[in-house]
């Protein structure tokens, strides 16, 4: 597999870890919540699960992305939806309830830098998660990826959304 590059304001970014491919098994990951508890992928398993990762959820994009899947999460049962981002459980707290997301579960990577190291998200030189779209199935292997060239830039939500509806019916 040819390793997806990666920028930051057209910049160069070193990402930590390992990239995921399809058919390669989900990593376990340990986040925190809005509530201060610890979660780990198994608190997820056994469910179809959309990750989506962001770099901070106080920028435009980010926003608009999460916005995107949690308007999307309400049309469907039975699955996960989750964001991921390195902002503290505090910032998404108060996020979602100024913007009314509640169909998402938003997760923060501060603490451990866990999520973002065994995703191959972590950016080296920020701190930050390169924003990026994972899709797990009930068995635990990774059915789509996107690693988003540009941190900046949007991901594809209609490709990942079209993925997700192929793989809840």
């Amino acid at each position: 597999m040819e390793l997806t590059k990666v920028t930051f304001n057209n910049d160069p970014v070193t990402l930590v870890g390992e990239q995921l491919e399809v058919n390669d098994t989900a990593p376990s990951f340990k986040v925190v919540a809005n509530d201060l508890s610890v979660k780990t992928h198994e608190d997820y398993s056994g469910k179809l699960t959309l990750i989506s990762v962001v770099p901070s959820i106080d920028t435009g994009v980010c926003s608009m992305q999460t916005t995107k899947f949690n308007q999307a999460a309400g049309k469907f049962n039975d699955i996960n939806v989750l964001t991921v981002s390195m902002d503290l459980p505090f910032a998404q707290s108060r996020w979602c309830s100024a913007e009314g997301v509640d169909n998402l579960t938003m997760l923060s990577d501060y603490r451990y830098a866990n999520f973002g190291e065994n995703y191959g998200v972590l950016i080296d030189e920020l701190r930050l998660l390169a924003r990026s779209i994972f899709i797990i199935g009930e068995d635990n292997k990774v059915k789509y990826v996107e690693y988003v060239n540009e941190v900046t830039d949007h991901p594809d939500y209609d490709a990942a959304l079209k993925k997700l509806e192929e793989l809840a019916k």
